[in-house]
Order: C-alpha cells, then structure tokens, then sequence
C-alpha cells in the first residue's frame, strides 16, 4: 500500500500536465486521456525504477513515449487523416471576438500539429509547461545546444505556419 500512496504523491500533481504533453504532441483530445492512462500505468509498472529526482520530468518522458508510440499505432492502422471542415472553414464576414479568437485557436493548434515532433515537443514543453533549457535537455536526452537551436526553429516555423494559414481580410488584428 505505500507504493501506491508514494506514486500518488509524487505523480498525481503532474496529470495536467501529463494531459497537455499528450494533447499537444499531436493526440488530440480524445486521445490524450487513453495515452495519459497508460503512461501513468507505464510509470507505475516502473516506479521500482524510479530514482526519485524529478518525478515531473520522469513521467512527462513516459508520457512523450507513450504518445508517439500511440501515434505510430494509429498511423499505421489509417493512413488518411481526416478533414477538419472547422479548422479549415473561412468565415465569409467579419466574425465577433470570441468566434475570432476561437478560429486562431485552432490555427494554432493546426499549425502545430504540423511542426516536426521534435521541434514541438520542445515548443510545448518550453512555452507551455516553463520548462528550463536543462531540464527539456534531460527530459529528451540531447544537450543543451540542440534544445536551444529546436526552440528557435520552432519558433520560425511556427510564426512561417500561423503567416501562411492567416487569412488576408484579417488584416492587423493579431
């Protein structure tokens, strides 16, 4: 009983996070809580392993492999992605505020959907989780160097993206 109350403690206060990871890493909401799921069940097969130094990153990494092993599991049963009629829909007039804010919402999420894994990876978890050059670094087993010069790619590719998916009529307003 005290594995499962030490895994808890130390593992529960980051499911957020973990739902984030796998959400943005490509998974998709409805995905996302089977993958987190799993990582979790993953993490505690192998707490025995665990050697108590940064529980947040150890389980962000089990979650970022469980992803990507869910995503080659689905690509390779379909290989056509579906067309998403409202991330792609282009409003005939000017929309409200929220409606505006909630179509760029998801050009954010299209376009980084389309960013290299390992340029969003490092995005996401950067902007999105405030993770430190180092410990991304640890988290993904690259130096320090390869985080910074993925950041900055993703950045531009991102900024190349969000350029090319908004529409003319938009003008300014970002």
């Amino acid at each position: 009983m005290g594995d499962i109350s030490r895994f808890e403690e130390l593992f529960l206060p980051h499911l957020d996070a973990a739902y984030n990871l796998a959400r943005w890493l490509g998974s998709g909401d409805e995905d996302a809580q089977d993958i987190v799921q799993e990582a979790y069940t993953r993490a505690f097969k192998g707490f025995a392993k665990f050697r108590g130094d940064n529980p947040r990153a150890w389980l962000l990494t089990i979650v970022r492999n469980t992803t990507y092993t869910w995503l080659r599991k689905r690509a390779s049963q379909d290989k056509l992605v579906p067309f998403d009629e409202e991330v792609h829909a282009m409003p005939a007039e000017p929309v409200p505020s929220e409606a505006y804010q909630e179509a760029r919402r998801g050009q954010v999420e299209a376009a980084l959907s389309r960013l290299p894994a390992e340029y969003r990876e490092v995005l996401l978890l950067f902007e999105f989780e405030n993770w430190s050059y180092k410990a991304i670094a640890a988290a993904l087993q690259v130096p320090i160097g390869t985080v910074m010069s993925r950041l900055s790619r993703a950045r531009r590719r991102l900024q190349q993206e969000l350029a090319h998916d908004r529409p003319e009529e938009m003008g300014d307003e970002l």
